[in-house]
């Protein structure tokens, strides 16, 4: 026998959401991610009128959701929205994901910025990989460290005031375990989801923080949007694929835990945010004058291991 759904006891159910117990229509179950998301942007005073926004576009399911939702938003908010793609040069996986992502902003009217990490870094991810001292120095981290100074780069080059990207409650999650299996203690103060404004005026805001990758793959779906599948080659170096299936097998288990670890981290955060006092980031980088908690920015020090020649990584 088929349910009809919870909320407008219409239509057939396609959706069940264990930790809620709720059974979903398509249209509803629709309506509630574009909502949840509306709503973590105002609980966490993400937005204001009339701002430039950057989104971060990768190609993935995560990011062209976003793209989708802040575009379907952004007439109301009278937000000018810009998509900028970072091609970390990985020979072929990122071909696909940029043919995606030109397709998707063509169709929906949405100017594109692509930048590499060759043109600011002096080197692709797989000349990286190649260069790096020894597998101590992962990809992941040669990537995301490259990744966030890219994204920031060209949120200011195209005069944007926020920065929007897809991280999801998953990520948020696994962010954290990985800060503490490190020792990163003073980043799990940076977690908090309102916006940190950075020395630079750039605002970073995510969106999907409280929403589940798994719900986002079936919005992605169910809104037609096409999008990459392919994982990157190199994300087995990573702990973070470790840590995403421990928590899919908790909530299993346990519908809802994410939830609940999610609640806890933010509360942990704000402990460690008063301690630290880093509400902002105003320290600069010694070398290249970018935003850095530290005398040497995690890129520079990144390039120096690398033995790379210094490019454009700085405004």
């Amino acid at each position: 026998m088929t349910l009809l759904c919870n909320k407008c006891n219409k239509k057939h159910t396609v959706f069940h959401r264990r930790y809620s117990g709720e059974y979903l229509c398509r249209s509803c179950f629709m309506y509630s991610i574009e909502k949840k998301t509306l709503q973590t942007i105002s609980k966490y005073s993400m937005l204001k009128f009339n701002q430039k926004i950057a989104v971060g576009v990768s190609g993935g399911k995560d990011s062209l959701a976003l793209l989708h939702i802040l575009k379907k938003i952004s007439k109301r908010n009278n937000n000018d929205i810009i998509a900028i793609t970072i091609d970390e040069g990985i020979e072929g996986y990122r071909n696909e994901s940029l043919s995606i992502v030109k397709s998707f902003c063509k169709e929906k009217e949405i100017s594109l910025r692509i930048f590499s990490y060759n043109e600011l870094f002096g080197s692709n991810m797989d000349e990286a990989i190649m260069k790096r001292p020894s597998k101590k120095l992962s990809s992941c981290s040669i990537c995301g460290t490259f990744r966030r100074r890219a994204l920031d780069l060209a949120s200011v080059s195209v005069n944007a005031d926020i920065l929007a990207t897809a991280h999801n409650l998953d990520d948020y999650l696994q962010t954290f375990m990985i800060n503490l299996f490190s020792g990163d203690i003073s980043r799990i103060g940076w977690m908090y989801p309102r916006p940190i404004e950075y020395s630079n005026g750039l605002k970073k805001i995510k969106p999907f923080v409280e929403i589940y990758e798994s719900e986002i793959v079936f919005y992605a779906f169910h809104s037609g949007i096409e999008f990459q599948t392919d994982e990157c080659p190199y994300m087995d170096e990573s702990i973070r694929s470790e840590f995403r299936l421990f928590f899919n097998d908790l909530e299993k288990i346990h519908p809802g835990i994410k939830y609940n670890c999610f609640n806890s981290i933010n509360k942990l955060s704000k402990i460690v945010k008063s301690i630290e006092k880093n509400e902002e980031i105003k320290n600069t980088c010694l070398n290249c004058g970018e935003t850095s908690s530290n005398n040497i920015c995690s890129v520079c020090t990144t390039i120096q291991m690398l033995n790379l020649s210094k490019k454009n990584f700085s405004n």
